[in-house]
């Protein structure tokens, strides 16, 4: 995702509150009993900000005597102000929680668990079936999740009608194939935005999971059931074969190196027919040049047996274990969480909503976002999974993974070789890990 930065006194701001660890008001309290929350968010930009500064206005107002301050570090600088913030010990109630950071956190005791407060709150049945699980996992609630990044197929109606076909492509076949008869270098037309760039791994291993995901451990989606590593299974080689072939049958030569937004500009464009992404891109599409009759969205890519894994990317809203005011934080969470602020958080930013009743909202029952409903109205086609992004060594397992597809694509590594040093990489991960 791509966030703007905030301005140089918002800035300003938190690098003081950073150092000082908001001794000002390090307990929250006042002497005539009111109490201020000191909320920290992370995937910033200063709409979002807005937004979030009116809801929690909103929630003042229905709360008189509880105030609270909003920190907005820029995006890039976030995670690491806040890890800051915890070590002091003061100064945060409640905080942006994300799936990369929960485990850390969590690990090191900054996050407080909601679960026997959760258990009291009227709004809990109200949420979907993924959000009670992102909120409740192993028996611990150190978030409650404010949507869902997930993985959907943006595609050119006009071009797919034009070659020939009834509708979207359903499988990674169906996709090759279409895409492959679309390509027309001569007229500038490619089928396929291939990632070839940063975070290029993302869709060779959304890929790999399709088409092992009969066998794939749903709570490690690395491994399969067996303990081994799905990278190993035979039809690993049957995944990254027809996912390469994408690059060298249907995409532009210069998407060796796209990245996101290489990859986005590549759609809206008009260049290629097809885009695997988030549902944020929904909003940049609808303000491009393509007209609305021109594009929508598909259900996430199958494999050969007829269901896909959907790693579902969420974060989500928590509570410090060191605030003073953890009723009161609770109490901040689950108002966010609920129906009406949680429904608009999710619609402003393009989110997959938490709140079950959000699908009957026309918002989603027509248009590009009738994809999504349909894979959370389907679980046992488009299978939740949870990937291992919580490990210490994610970051060098993305810088190696992206390498490896660039060699791949130069020509510098075999298929093979790709899918034998994965396997021998997350192995080793595991074992280690064990000892």
């Amino acid at each position: 995702m791509k966030h703007k930065l905030l301005t140089a006194a918002s800035i300003g701001t938190v690098a003081a509150l950073a150092l000082t660890g908001c001794s000002a008001s390090s307990d929250g309290g006042s002497a005539d009993g009111d109490v201020t929350l000191q909320m920290v968010e992370s995937l910033t930009n200063p709409a979002r900000t807005d937004l979030l500064r009116g809801l929690l206005d909103e929630f003042e107002a229905e709360n008189p005597g509880i105030t609270v301050k909003l920190v907005s570090p820029p995006t890039e600088q976030a995670d690491q102000k806040i890890q800051q913030m915890l070590q002091s010990g003061k100064g945060v109630d409640v905080l942006e929680v994300r799936d990369l950071t929960v485990g850390p956190f969590s690990n090191n005791g900054w996050l407080y668990d909601m679960k026997s407060d959760l258990a009291d709150w009227d709004g809990w049945n109200e949420l979907t079936e993924n959000a009670q699980a992102a909120a409740d996992t192993d028996g611990k609630s150190y978030f409650v999740p404010y949507g869902f990044y997930g993985l959907s197929l943006f595609y050119r109606t006009d071009l797919v009608a034009d070659a020939g076909f009834d509708g979207p492509p359903q499988s990674w076949d169906d996709l090759l194939e279409q895409a492959s008869a679309i390509q027309d270098p001569s007229s500038n037309v490619y089928g396929y935005a291939f990632r070839g760039g940063p975070n290029a791994n993302s869709n060779v291993v959304a890929a790999i999971e399709a088409y092992v995901i009969d066998d794939l451990n749903v709570e490690d989606a690395f491994l399969l059931n067996d303990g081994t590593t799905m990278f190993a299974a035979p039809e690993a080689q049957d995944a990254v074969d027809t996912y390469f072939e994408l690059f060298t049958q249907a995409s532009p030569p210069s998407a060796v190196s796209w990245g996101y937004p290489e990859m986005v500009a590549g759609f809206t464009n008009g260049t290629t027919a097809f885009l695997l992404q988030d549902p944020e891109v929904i909003a940049t599409v609808q303000e491009s040049s393509l007209s609305e009759d021109q594009w929508d969205t598909a259900p996430l890519l199958v494999g050969p047996t007829g269901k896909a894994a959907q790693p579902l990317a969420t974060a989500g809203w928590g509570v410090t274990e060191a605030s003073e005011h953890k009723e009161e934080a609770v109490k901040l969470v689950e108002f966010l969480s609920s129906s009406g602020p949680a429904t608009t958080f999710a619609q402003k930013n393009s989110l997959v909503p938490i709140i079950a009743g959000a699908a009957e909202d026309d918002f989603y029952k027509t248009g590009p976002w009738t994809s999504y409903v349909t894979m959370t109205e389907n679980p046992d086609t488009y299978i939740n999974v949870v990937q291992p992004r919580g490990v210490s060594w994610w970051t060098e397992w993305i810088q190696k993974s992206d390498q490896d597809v660039q060699k791949v694509l130069l020509g510098d590594m075999s298929t093979q070789e790709l899918l034998a040093s994965w396997d021998e990489y997350w192995t080793e991960k595991y074992a280690t890990e064990k000892g």
